[in-house]
C-alpha cells in the first residue's frame, strides 16, 4: 500500500481559504476521526481543524511521542508530548489550563494533541448496561437518554471493528450486556494477568452484602482496544468481514500494529502501537485525498447567520508553540456545509461559550461528568508479576447494576498490574523506606526492592457519577492561555450519592486484601486537592479522564443541547460529537460509547448533505 493511499492530505491557510468543504470538523481525537472516515468515504469533502501538530502522522513523528516519554522525569499522562502553551492540556498544570473553583477538582486530564486522548487513554472498551440508559427512570438520579441500548447496538459493533476489540463476549453476557446472537469480538481475550489469577485464586466463592443484595466478587477480563489474536469467527457474525489490525504506515508500507507485549505503560502511549489510537483511522481512509487536515489551528469562535446557522468557524494558526505570534484566520461554509465540533466534553463547550451566541443554550457547558476513581494498595504475600501485562487485564464487573443504584452509585473495579503509581507512592516510597528508614543497601537493598515492587497491588474502584447542572464549565475573561483564548472554568463537586458508594468500596477493599493476606497500606493525605470527609472518614479521589455531559442530547431543547443524533437544537448544520453528548456514563469507559455515536451522527450528517 503506498503512502498516498494511506495519508489524509496536511494542507495550509490558503488552501483552506480557497476550498469549499462539505465539512468542517474541529478535532481530530476518535470522534473527529470516525467522522471524517465516514464522511470522506461517500465522497464528501472534509477539512479537520487540529490544535496539535500533526507529525504524529507518521510512524518516525509516532516514534518521536515514545522516545520523549522515555526521557520525561515525571510519567504522567501527557508526558510523551511537549507541552504546548498555544494548546494546553490539564496535566500540563491545573494552574496553567483548568481554573479549579470546586468545592472539588475535576481532576483528570485530556491531550490536546492529534489524535486527542486516544493517544494516553487505557484501553477498555466496555459496552454501557442497558440500564444505564434510564437512569433517571428506573432510580430517579440524573438523566435518560433519548435512545435505547438496542438502538445503539449496531453502532457498537461499527465501533468494535473500528478499534479492534479484544475480549470475551460471554464474559460480557455474564455481566448483563445483551448481544446480538453468534456475535464475537474482532479480536480474541487477552488472557488475565498472573497478579490476576492470584486474585481470583484466593477470592472465588467469596459474596458481599450490599444494601440487602448478596453480590459475587468474581473477575472478569475487559474488552480491550489493543492487539491480541485475530478472532477467526469474527467474519462469520461480520457478514463475511475479517478483522486485520493496522498501525502507523512508514513512507512506503504498512506497518501493523504489534501484539500486546505487557508493558504496563499502557497510560500514556504503547511502543509497539498495540494500543488504539485515532491515528489509526485517519491512517485507514479508503479515499484520504478527500480529507485536509491543517494542523496547528486553534478554534476560538463559532459564525452563525440570522437564519441560525452556522457559516464558519475562526481559528488562530500559529507555527511555533512557544511563542503566542499567530494568524487569525477564517474558514466559511458553503450553503450545505455542516460543522461538527470533536474537540471533547470540555472544549466543545468552551468553544461554544466563547463565541458570543445569541441564543445560546443555557444548558451549555452543564451537567459535566467524570468517573472518580477511588484507590486503595498493599502488598501481597507474595511476587505476583507486578509491572508484567498491559495496565488493567481483569476486574469485577458485578456491582455495575443493582437495586442498591436507588441509593448509591454502581462502580466496577480494576486490578492493576503496574503497581502503586497512581496512588502516588510506588517505587519511590518504598525505596525512600528501604534506604532512610530501614538502612539497607547492596544487594540485600536491590532483593529488598525486588521482593516489595514485585508484590504491589493496586485496586481501582470506578465510580458512576449522575448528571448534575451544578457541575459545570464556564469560561471567564480573566482566565486566558498564551493566545488569549479562553481557558475552563470548573465548577464541580461530588454527591453523597457517589461518596457512600467511597466508603463502601473502602470496604470492600479491606475485604479483599484480608482474602488475599495483603498488607493494606492504604492512606488518604488530607493535603490533597481531592481530599474529602464522609461520615467522619477521609478519602480522596482521582479523575477518570473521561469527561462528558456538556452538551447532552435529549428529547427537546428545553432538556438538552443536542437531538438523539447529536446535532445542534439551534442550529441545524451544527454536530456535537464526543462524551459531552451522553446523558449518563453508567460504569464503563467512555470512548466506546462516544465512538458508537459518532457512527449512528454520521449517518444522519450524510442525510444532511444528500438532501
Amino acid at each position: 500500500m503506498s503512502q498516498s493511499q494511506t495519508t489524509v492530505k496536511l494542507v495550509d491557510c490558503q488552501t483552506v481559504s480557497g476550498t469549499t468543504y462539505d465539512a468542517v470538523i474541529v478535532g481530530a481525537g476518535v470522534a473527529g476521526a470516525i467522522a471524517a472516515k465516514q464522511l470522506s468515504e461517500q465522497g464528501k469533502k472534509v477539512l479537520i481543524l487540529e490544535a496539535g501538530t500533526g507529525k504524529s502522522l507518521t510512524l518516525e513523528g509516532f516514534q518521536s511521542h515514545v522516545d520523549t516519554f522515555y526521557r520525561a522525569v515525571t510519567k504522567n499522562a501527557n508526558a510523551p508530548y511537549p507541552k504546548n502553551p498555544n494548546a494546553l492540556s490539564p496535566t500540563d498544570g491545573a494552574y496553567y489550563y483548568f481554573e479549579e473553583q470546586g468545592p472539588l477538582p475535576l481532576s483528570g486530564s485530556y491531550t490536546r494533541v492529534l489524535g486527542g486522548t486516544t493517544m494516553h487513554w487505557e484501553g477498555k472498551t466496555l459496552r454501557m448496561l442497558p440500564e444505564d440508559f434510564e437512569l433517571r427512570s428506573k432510580y430517579g438520579q440524573g438523566l435518560d437518554w433519548p435512545i435505547s441500548y438496542e438502538e445503539l447496538m449496531p453502532y457498537y459493533r461499527q465501533a468494535e471493528y473500528e478499534i479492534g476489540v479484544s475480549g470475551s463476549v460471554e464474559g460480557q453476557k455474564g455481566l448483563g450486556i445483551p448481544f446480538t446472537e453468534g456475535y464475537v469480538f474482532p479480536m480474541e481475550e487477552l488472557p488475565p494477568s498472573y497478579l490476576d489469577q492470584k486474585v481470583r485464586e484466593k477470592i472465588h466463592g467469596t459474596t458481599v452484602d450490599l444494601d440487602g443484595e448478596i453480590i459475587p466478587l468474581e473477575l472478569s477480563t475487559f474488552p480491550q482496544g489493543r492487539n491480541s489474536v485475530p478472532n477467526p469467527d469474527y467474519k462469520y457474525s461480520n457478514r463475511g468481514r475479517e478483522f486485520v489490525p493496522q498501525g502507523i504506515p512508514t513512507q512506503s508500507t504498512v506497518e501493523y500494529g504489534e501484539r500486546c507485549q505487557g508493558n504496563a505503560n499502557c497510560v500514556p502511549i504503547c511502543p509497539v502501537q498495540a494500543k488504539y489510537d485515532a491515528l489509526k483511522t485517519l491512517k485507514t481512509i479508503a479515499f484520504p485525498e478527500n480529507v485536509h487536515l491543517l494542523s496547528q489551528a486553534v478554534a476560538y469562535k463559532v459564525e452563525v447567520g440570522q437564519n441560525g446557522r452556522v457559516t464558519a468557524i475562526h481559528y488562530k494558526k500559529y507555527e511555533n508553540k512557544n511563542s503566542a505570534e499567530h494568524t487569525t484566520e477564517v474558514v466559511r461554509g458553503g450553503d450545505k456545509t455542516i460543522f461538527v465540533l470533536a474537540a471533547g466534553a470540555v472544549e466543545n463547550a468552551k468553544l461554544m461559550l466563547g463565541s458570543d451566541l445569541s441564543n445560546l443554550n443555557p444548558l451549555m457547558g452543564c451537567h459535566l461528568m467524570d468517573h472518580p476513581f477511588l484507590l486503595a494498595w498493599g502488598l501481597m504475600p507474595e511476587v505476583t508479576g507486578t509491572m508484567r501485562g498491559p495496565l488493567v487485564t481483569s476486574g469485577i464487573g458485578t456491582f455495575r447494576r443493582g437495586a442498591f443504584r436507588h441509593n448509591q452509585c454502581v462502580f466496577s473495579m480494576d486490578i492493576h498490574n503496574d503497581g502503586w503509581g497512581w496512588s502516588g507512592t510506588g517505587a519511590t516510597d518504598i525505596v525512600r523506606d528501604v534506604v532512610d528508614q530501614e538502612e539497607k543497601y547492596g544487594s540485600v537493598l536491590r532483593q529488598e526492592l525486588i521482593s516489595r515492587i514485585s508484590r504491589q497491588i493496586l485496586l481501582a474502584f470506578m465510580c458512576e457519577l449522575p448528571a448534575n447542572p451544578n457541575n459545570r464549565v464556564t469560561i471567564d475573561p480573566q482566565y486566558v492561555d498564551q493566545l488569549g483564548n479562553y481557558r475552563p472554568v470548573i465548577h464541580f463537586d461530588v454527591p453523597d450519592y457517589c461518596k457512600k458508594t467511597f466508603a463502601y468500596c473502602r470496604e470492600l477493599s479491606k475485604t479483599i486484601f484480608a482474602r488475599l493476606g495483603a498488607e493494606d497500606y492504604t492512606h488518604y493525605d488530607d493535603t490533597d486537592p481531592a481530599y474529602f470527609e464522609y461520615e467522619g472518614e477521609g478519602y480522596w479521589f482521582r479523575g477518570g479522564n473521561h469527561f462528558s455531559g456538556t452538551h447532552v442530547m435529549g428529547t427537546t431543547p428545553s432538556n438538552s443541547v443536542v437531538d438523539s443524533n447529536l446535532r445542534s437544537w439551534e442550529h441545524e448544520n451544527l454536530y456535537m460529537l464526543g462524551a459531552g453528548s451522553m446523558p449518563s456514563i453508567g460504569s464503563a469507559n467512555t470512548t466506546l460509547s462516544l465512538a458508537a455515536l459518532t457512527f449512528k451522527a454520521s449517518e444522519q450528517m450524510l442525510k444532511d448533505l444528500n438532501t
